[in-house]
C-alpha cells in the first residue's frame, strides 16, 4: 500500500468541511440567538428590576464559569480573582471614557446597537480580558511551584496589590477639554486613585453579558470533553501522575490561569460599564470569595453546577431584600443547609444532562412523542 493510498483512505475518514465548520460555528451561532432572545424578547417581558438582576446573574456566571476552570478543572486554588477582575474593569473603562473624549467629543454613551460606542466598549472588553490574561500568566508561574494554601496565599497577595495600586493611582479628570488636552497614554495613570473611576459610560446590556456568558460556556464545554480538559482533570486529581502519565503540567495550570484571567477581565469590563463606576473597595478579598462560593455551591468542575450557582445566590439575597434586617441570615443558613446535603454541590461533578432525573424526562418525553 503506498503512502497516497493511505492517505486518501485516512481523508475519507474525515467528516466535510461544511460539516467540520458547522459543528464549530453552530454553537457560537447559538450563543448570539441566546443572547439575542433575552435582551429583545425576555428582559422587556420582566421589567426593569428583574432586567438588572439578570445583569447579574450573567455576570457572576462569566466570572464564576472562569473561575472553575481554575479551581474546579485544574485543581488550584485561586482566591484573587476580583484582582483579573479589577484590572480588566480598569483597561476597559480608560478606553471607552478617555477613548469616548479623543474620538467623538463626550463621555456619554454613543451610538445604537453596534453603533460607534458599542464598538469602543467590545474593545474595550477584549483590551480588559486580553491584560488581565498577562497578569494570569505572571500570577500562574508560582502555581507551578506552590500547591493548596500556599498558592492560595500568592493568588490572595496578587488581589490585595491590583486594589491598593488601584487606590493610589492619579485622580481621574472629568473635564472635556481637560482630557483632550492630553493623549490616552498620558492619561494611563488617571484612574481615580481611592475615589475610584467614576462616570463610565452604561454600555452593558443584556445581549452583551450574555453573549460573552454563553461563549464562555461553550468553550469550557469543549475544554472540558477535549484533551486539554482531561489532562487538566487528571492534574487536579494528581498532578505527580499526571505528570508521569506525559502530561505538560507547566503549560496546562498556566494555561488555566490566563483562560480563567482573559475572561475575568471581560466580565469587570462588563461590571464597570453596568455599574458606571469602579471602587477597588468593592473588588477585594470578599468579592472573590463570593465568586469561590458560587463555584463551590454549584460543585466544582461542573458547568451547569456554575449557571445554578450563580442564579441561585444573585437571586436568593433579592428574594429576602424585603427582609432587610434577616435577609443574610437567611442567606447564610442556606448556605450551610446546602454544604451539609450536598458537600460536593448542587451539582457535584457531573452535568444536568448527565443525572438519572434528567435522562428520565427525556425518556418520559420521547413516550408521549
Amino acid at each position: 500500500m503506498t503512502m497516497r493510498s493511505v492517505q486518501d483512505r485516512v481523508a475519507g475518514l474525515r467528516p466535510p468541511l461544511a460539516l467540520a465548520l458547522g459543528k464549530s460555528v453552530l454553537p457560537f451561532l447559538g450563543a448570539i440567538l441566546v443572547a439575542f432572545v433575552i435582551d429583545k424578547v425576555v428582559g422587556p417581558a420582566v421589567g426593569a428590576t428583574w432586567s438588572k438582576i439578570l445583569l447579574d446573574v450573567g455576570i457572576a456566571i462569566l466570572l464564576a464559569g472562569s473561575l472553575n476552570v481554575v479551581n474546579g478543572y485544574a485543581g488550584q486554588f485561586s482566591i484573587g480573582h476580583a484582582g483579573f477582575m479589577l484590572v480588566g474593569g480598569y483597561a476597559a473603562a480608560w478606553l471607552t471614557f478617555y477613548g469616548s473624549v479623543h474620538f467623538f467629543g463626550t463621555k456619554e454613551t454613543v451610538g445604537g446597537f453596534l453603533g460607534n460606542g458599542e464598538l469602543l466598549f467590545l474593545g474595550g472588553c477584549l483590551l480588559g480580558g486580553l491584560i488581565a490574561s498577562v497578569f494570569g500568566v505572571l500570577v500562574g508561574l508560582p502555581s507551578l511551584r506552590l500547591r493548596g494554601d500556599y498558592l492560595a496565599i500568592v493568588t490572595l497577595g496578587f488581589g490585595e496589590i491590583v486594589r491598593v495600586l488601584g487606590q493610589i493611582t492619579a485622580r481621574q479628570p472629568k473635564n472635556v477639554k481637560e482630557i483632550s488636552e492630553r493623549t490616552l497614554g498620558e492619561l494611563s495613570n488617571n484612574l481615580g486613585g481611592a475615589e475610584g473611576f467614576s462616570q463610565i459610560p452604561g454600555y452593558t446590556t443584556l445581549f452583551f453579558v450574555y453573549l460573552f456568558a454563553c461563549v464562555l460556556l461553550v468553550l469550557v464545554f469543549r475544554l472540558k470533553y477535549s484533551s486539554q480538559g482531561r489532562a487538566l482533570l487528571a492534574i487536579r486529581e494528581n498532578e505527580i501522575a499526571a505528570e508521569a502519565m506525559g502530561v505538560d503540567t507547566t503549560r496546562a495550570k498556566v494555561t488555566a490561569f490566563v483562560f480563567g484571567a482573559f475572561f475575568a477581565g471581560i466580565g469587570g469590563s462588563l461590571y464597570a460599564h453596568q455599574v458606571g463606576a469602579l471602587d477597588p473597595k468593592e473588588l477585594g478579598f470578599l468579592k472573590s470569595i463570593d465568586l469561590v462560593i458560587i463555584v463551590v455551591i454549584g460543585g466544582m468542575g461542573s458547568i451547569t453546577g456554575v449557571v445554578l450557582g450563580a442564579s441561585i445566590l444573585v437571586i436568593l439575597p433579592e428574594v429576602f431584600r424585603q427582609f432587610a434586617d434577616y435577609r443574610m441570615i437567611v442567606y447564610a443558613l442556606a448556605l450551610i443547609v446546602v454544604m451539609i446535603l450536598r458537600p460536593q454541590g448542587i451539582m457535584g461533578v457531573k452535568e444536568l444532562w448527565e443525572t438519572s432525573l434528567w435522562r428520565r424526562l427525556v425518556a418520559k418525553i420521547r413516550r408521549k412523542s
